[in-house]
């Protein structure tokens, strides 16, 4: 036998050789050598031989891309360095603004940028062990993200093995394609499935399904644009960097430019803002970058963003088009938004078919009917909107809001204040999906595990018809589910029991209500600590509450008057789920009774420790400036609020100021 197993692995060396260079020809330089049968030839005869000779198995194997039965969920990992996001240039007068801090910073030094477009996808870090791909982690919020090693491993144009031997790090962007994401709408469409808005929100969902083989059936792509070793820049400019990347086999954007001033790095914006609806894949504008690495750590960083990189963004697009009709969907929270059906149109190089009205008063605003020529506005990740019509048709019978929802049958209701009207059933099938996915979401009730693809067989198969069903699941309901193991089932089972001990403000949070998101539910949770009594009181009474008004005193009032939603409470009940908690009274402290608002960066604190000192000192912080503010604490670059709180006449002060009112000084 011993003989015999040389050829065989020299042939498998062979064959993996082989498909690993036709994968980076197809893949990574958009040229390939041989056609898709050859190439399934290859992985065909490799397949068979790892499976007659086992010994020959390698985790790095062209075959070995996807495998292995769906996860339990994501572990949370730190990144080796923080990614951070560049600030933003909206026009070209934001982009000189930076050029001259640039300049001002460095003095007499002269400078250089490289230019690259700004891909619209999902950052990613891979990590690479003596040359392996060892494990990817997602951006997460910057300092820690979600592994998602086993989902990289499907990305054709991400290498298992780089041409490098030591221990490094690239990060990236995760992406899909125009045509990959006009056929997986395609397909949603043919399977009556709610059809993706972008290509990003559907990379960035496809990057963290539990199942790899999803993954790999979405025809992601990965391009690098950071080099980091030990968490840092490792070679002494970032032009050599991407050249690096491309050497030792990773995909790098090949449309980027050395710019050697502003006035070519204006011209490279332009160009591409030209260009970029012929692009094979999204971009939402440019990112520039000082090429030297000792001058970007001269530059340094602001407390959101690096001084050395700016992000100028394109403008939205247009396009003209025929309104075909107008439906109305359902959403999470019971909001009943018309949805323009157009005429087939392509902005921006993604084929539209549908758009977002808003609400009743935004069409009566338009005057809109069946038959009106319309322009259409498609500006990054936002969904298309009707913005204007052109030309009204001759004839048309003009949108009536419906009065019951279209899915349930319930009456809908206008609550105070608001513009849109709601369906409250928060078991109507079509909020039921959204709604239970917002009930196990992180920050919720945080079910892990209790993903799209999952909530949506439960709900198909009839298993769960309101979130209080999920404390009713068992572990062989789970198991007899598509893509669903053993322990994966048992996994979830035991992420349901322990979301039974979440805080009320969670639950509060979990429920639905509307205008009563994590802020609130928290507001209401420590003022009066006990669920039967929030559901049981009057309005006058639910706004003793700081900060609820009488708009969201009417909509928890409504939520309890339904007979469904007592119901739904009184199941949660019995399964356990946390229905009190001790009441907080107001912080009395130096700055209690007056409002703050942070602007700016600050010399020593990060503006979410100075948010906690304030709030623990019994004041409140404020996201924006209004005649109700109080202070204003101003750091370096502060922006429109500064100016605000100016037109306002509301007293600014510094860091120092208020460490020192604090009783910090």
């Amino acid at each position: 036998m011993a003989p015999a197993a040389s050829p065989i692995l020299n042939r498998a060396l062979e064959l993996r050789a082989q498909i690993e260079h036709h994968e980076h020809q197809y893949y990574v330089l958009d040229a390939p050598e041989i056609t898709d049968s050859q190439y399934d030839a290859l992985i065909r005869e490799l397949r068979d031989l790892e499976r007659e000779h086992p010994q020959l198995q390698d985790p790095n194997s062209p075959t070995q891309r996807v495998g292995g039965k769906p996860r339990e969920g994501f572990v949370k990992l730190p990144h080796s360095s923080p990614m951070v996001e560049s600030g933003n240039a909206l026009n070209e007068g934001e982009l000189r603004d930076f050029d001259r801090r640039v300049r001002e910073l460095l003095g007499e030094e002269s400078y250089r940028y490289v230019a690259e477009l700004k891909l619209d996808g999902l950052s990613l870090a891979v990590h690479y062990e003596a040359g392996s791909l060892n494990r990817a982690i997602t951006r997460g919020d910057g300092a820690i993200g979600e592994e998602v090693t086993e989902n990289a491993r499907t990305i054709r144009s991400l290498p298992l093995r780089a041409d490098e031997s030591k221990t490094f790090e690239a990060r990236g962007e995760t992406i899909m394609t125009r045509k990959a994401f006009e056929r997986l709408n395609e397909q949603r469409e043919q399977e009556s499935l709610p059809l993706y808005a972008n290509p990003r929100n559907s990379a960035a969902g496809s990057l963290r399904v539990l199942d790899p083989a999803i993954t790999a059936a979405r025809q992601l792509e990965f391009m690098a644009y950071f080099y980091l070793v030990d968490g840092q820049p490792a070679l002494p400019s970032h032009w050599e960097a991407l050249e690096h990347l491309a050497s030792i086999g990773f995909k790098v954007n090949p449309m980027r430019r050395l710019c050697e001033n502003v006035e070519e790095l204006i011209a490279f914006c332009a160009e591409f803002e030209q260009r970029r609806d012929t692009l094979p894949f999204e971009i939402d504008g440019v990112v520039a970058k000082v090429d030297s690495i000792a001058q970007q750590q001269e530059l340094g960083y602001t407390a959101k963003a690096p001084r050395w990189a700016i992000a100028y963004k394109y403008a939205a697009r247009e396009a003209e088009t025929i309104l075909e009709s107008i439906d109305v969907q359902v959403g999470r929270t019971g909001a009943i938004t018309p949805v323009a059906n157009l005429r087939e149109v392509e902005v921006g190089g993604v084929k539209v078919r549908r758009a977002t009205l808003h609400n009743e008063e935004e069409i009566a605003r338009l005057q809109l009917k069946p038959g009106d020529k319309v322009r259409i506005v498609r500006s990054g990740d936002v969904i298309p909107k009707v913005v204007t019509v052109v030309e009204h048709a001759a004839e048309g019978v003009p949108f009536q809001m419906p009065t019951h929802c279209p899915v349930c049958g319930s009456v809908l209701v206008k609550l105070e204040g608001e513009v849109a009207v709601r369906c409250l059933n928060v078991n109507c099938p079509a909020r039921l999906k959204q709604t239970i996915e917002h009930f196990a979401s992180r920050g919720v009730m945080d079910i892990d595990g209790m993903g799209e693809a999952l909530v949506e067989q439960l709900v198909n198969q009839n298993l769960v018809r309101n979130v209080a069903d999920l404390y009713d699941l068992n572990q062989a309901q789970l198991e007899a589910l598509e893509r669903m193991g053993k322990k994966s089932a048992e996994k979830i089972i035991q992420n349901i029991e322990a979301s039974k001990k979440r805080p009320l403000a969670r639950v509060l949070s979990g429920l639905g209500i509307s205008f009563v998101g994590e802020r609130t539910a928290q507001i209401l949770a420590d003022t009066f600590g006990d669920l039967d009594k929030i559901a049981s009181l009057p309005e006058d009474q639910l706004q003793a509450a700081e900060e609820v008004g009488p708009k969201v005193a009417a909509a928890i009032r409504l939520y309890f008057n339904d007979p469904r939603n007592l119901e739904l409470l009184e199941r949660l009940r019995k399964a356990g789920v946390t229905f009190t908690q001790e009441i907080r009274g107001k912080i009395l402290g130096p700055l209690a009774g007056l409002t703050f608002v942070l602007t700016g960066s600050f010399p020593t604190l990060k503006r979410d420790e100075a948010k906690e000192m304030l709030e623990a000192a019994g004041a409140k912080v404020a996201g924006s400036v209004s005649k109700k503010t109080n202070v204003v604490v101003a750091g370096e670059d502060a922006g429109s609020k500064l100016n605000k709180a100016k037109e306002l006449n509301i007293e600014v002060i510094d860091e120092a100021e208020m460490l020192r009112r604090l009783g910090n000084s």
